[in-house]
């Protein structure tokens, strides 16, 4: 067994040899196996934990035949559970992927994981929406390294990551209610941004080009101590955009330090994101010509505990401005935004004989100070806005949100049984207490095979565009009703040597989805409410190839969803709730071209419903026109050496005309190329 033990840091093993002495070696103890953290449970043995790993994978090359094991500890849990043992499904997009994926921002990784909805009016992530099994981007969780950063002014802004691609070890992806694991935001779903640590002094660079105009450079610096590692990044991206009016400049900086002590483990971040972009048609394809820029601050402490019991307290405050023009450059239903999110938190969790045990409490504060969102404030009472000389915010809204959560992870040798609940109360609900509980259950008859079910409800307030946005084309409604969910998947996972495949369904049975939605040709878009159910299949199959006649790797994923309106209320259009995908199917193959030169091609198809209002030169045509299905083709080439990393890459080959949100074509083919040294 390889050991690296580290000045007042765990005890950590590189790679686990299945010696009979391993288990004895690190029983009662700290252990950190690659970057799987596990403290050592009376019913479940090292032995037992590696053997459900699915990550792990056998070198051929290797006598011993031992175990590399990668990125494990996901956020299935209230408690920390290593992957292989937690009950709930958690999908990761890799370090791998990340690497090789044809993707210049989170969002475009987002698109190839075959159960989310990546829809976006702009370039690099610039005005993306994502969504979860056929639910709306208002009703996912976003969590960076599992603090939330989740918007409560719009979920349009939700995408707007402080941080670069090269910066994420990982993306954690729960699907499905999980408001007893992250609050009762996670409705449909939650994505977890995981950054990278690492323990070794190093520094990065790179820069990038392209089509349109397009320009990208970033750097990235490590530093470490004996007791604390350190990571600071910056990135710049710029485009003319591909399509009139969708420019766009974005700058961003994020730092995190990762602390030891004999006490505790403390973790410690900070982003920055600062963007302007032509909005085009961003609330009506009426006014093709709005604008936005939005900057977003986040700050959060959290730390760890030692001992037999885990105590986790944490702190965040996320700021977020927005200005908003409906004609650029004009103060035509101009709107300045500025929401404040303040959290504090204090879990713990311990192990006994009947398994792993979590408790916890949240407080939350979301507050927005707006010139068009909120109850209007008295005149005497109006904010100053930064940067604006005459211009006052003149609304204000503000609730507080506090959350219990209780948790009990059974732990036997096949079964990982977790139950829970979060205990609600909200201000804006006249403090009323709402329960809602969730029961996963995961069985793994052998080593290869991963039989789960589970069963949660959830609930989202809604935001505050929602209640209060007023434009010449929408208008919102303070008399919303919170949405309530209840949702249950049920599947299998195989993992067989070089393949892994993985089946389920689900089922979301949702009150008060809220939509924006037209009546009769000539109305404006209100925000309503009605009964949603959306079910569905989805499947992945995964084969390493081992370099077999050069090929690596092949990936093929597809879901179908199915939606239910459980009412009569006749709708002339949806915005969004109604026009989900149907069809989704994702394949990537990786292979190798020449000693360090590989490719990875990626082809996405989708099939979406709903329609749009076609328009001519910002005039409405009172035609509809159904969304038709697209397929795209996207490459990626790299010559990797040992500090220096060359690509070059082209997406939709085809240069196929498609939308994702209607009277907003998306870029045709566009090449793009950059290098990134390491220091």
């Amino acid at each position: 067994m390889k050991q690296n033990i580290k000045q007042n840091r765990s005890l950590t093993f590189r790679r686990y040899s299945r010696k009979a002495y391993a288990l004895f070696s690190s029983l009662g103890r700290e252990v950190r196996i690659g970057v799987l953290s596990v403290a050592m449970l009376g019913g479940v043995s090292l032995q037992q934990a590696l053997a459900q790993q699915p990550q792990a994978m056998q070198s051929a090359d290797d006598e011993t035949t031992e175990v590399e094991l990668s990125e494990v500890d996901v956020v299935g849990s209230r408690a920390p559970l290593s992957q292989g043992l937690t009950s709930r499904q958690v999908n990761l997009i890799t370090a791998k992927k990340v690497e090789t994926a044809p993707a210049h921002s989170v969002n475009d990784l987002l698109k190839t994981a075959v159960g989310i909805d990546v829809r976006q009016r702009g370039e690099m992530g610039i005005q993306t929406d994502i969504s979860i099994h056929g639910g709306t981007f208002d009703q996912i969780c976003i969590l960076l390294n599992g603090v939330n950063i989740s918007n409560p002014h719009t979920g349009h802004l939700a995408a707007d990551f402080p941080v670069n691609t090269h910066d994420i070890e990982r993306i954690e992806i729960v699907e499905g209610a999980a408001a007893r694991l992250f609050g009762t935001s996670a409705f449909s779903g939650a994505i977890n941004i995981v950054t990278k640590t690492d323990s070794v002094p190093h520094a990065s660079a790179s820069v990038r080009g392209g089509s349109h105009g397009t320009f990208g450079a970033s750097a990235a610096a490590n530093y470490s101590t004996s007791k604390a590692d350190n990571r600071l990044s910056v990135g710049y991206n710029r485009s003319d955009g591909a399509r009139q009016n969708s420019d766009f400049d974005r700058l961003n900086a994020f730092y995190s330090s990762n602390i030891g002590t004999s006490l505790a483990n403390i973790n410690i971040q900070a982003g920055l994101s600062n963007q302007k972009y032509g909005a085009n048609t961003f609330y009506s394809a009426a006014y093709p010509n709005q604008w936005e820029a939005n900057r977003r601050f986040l700050v959060s402490a959290k730390a760890e505990t030692k001992g037999k019991i885990h105590f986790s307290p944490g702190v965040y405050w996320n700021r977020t401005t927005d200005h908003f023009q409906l004609i650029r450059n004009t103060h035509t239903a101009e709107n300045f935004h500025r929401t404040d999110v303040y959290g504090l938190n204090l879990n713990a969790h311990f192990d006994w004989l009947a398994g792993r045990t979590a408790i916890g409490s949240e407080f939350r504060s979301e507050g927005i100070l707006s010139t068009n969102l909120g109850r209007p404030l008295d005149s005497t009472k109006f904010v100053s806005i930064y940067g604006e000389d005459e211009r006052k915010y003149t609304c204000k809204d503000n609730r507080t949100n506090i959350s219990i959560y209780a948790e009990h992870n059974i732990l036997l040798q096949k079964f990982t049984i977790s139950v829970g609940a979060v205990a609600n109360m909200n201000s804006a609900l006249d403090n009323k207490l709402n329960i809602y509980p969730g029961i996963d259950v995961a069985y793994r008859p052998t080593n290869a095979w991963r039989i789960y079910a589970n069963w949660n409800m959830a609930l989202r307030m809604p935001t505050f565009t929602d209640l209060y946005y007023k434009s010449p084309t929408n208008q919102g409604n303070v008399g919303l009703k919170p949405e309530e969910t209840s949702t249950a998947q049920i599947g299998a996972r195989w993992f067989g040597g070089n393949i892994s495949a993985q089946v389920q369904g689900f089922w979301c049975e949702g009150r008060n989805m809220i939509d924006w939605v037209m009546y009769h040709e000539d109305d404006i878009f209100h925000s309503t409410g009605f009964e949603l159910t959306n079910c569905g299949i989805e499947t992945n199959v995964n084969i390493n190839l081992r370099k077999w006649c050069g090929l690596q790797s092949i990936g093929l994923g597809y879901t179908f969803i199915n939606q239910t309106r459980h009412d009569d209320q006749k709708i002339y259009k949806s915005n969004y709730a109604l026009e989900y995908l149907r069809h989704k199917f994702v394949g990537t193959l990786n292979h190798n071209i020449w000693r360090n030169l590989t490719a990875e091609w990626t082809v996405r198809w989708q099939q979406r419903m709903g329609s749009y209002i076609k328009y001519n030169d910002g005039k409405s045509t009172g035609q509809l026109v159904d969304y038709e299905p697209y397929a795209l083709l996207d490459v990626k080439l790299q010559w990797q050496e040992k500090r220096v990393n060359f690509y070059a890459e082209c997406t939709n080959l085809t240069n196929k005309l498609y939308y994702d949100y209607g009277n907003i074509p998306q870029p045709g083919i566009q090449a793009f190329a950059g290098i990134e040294i390491k220091l």
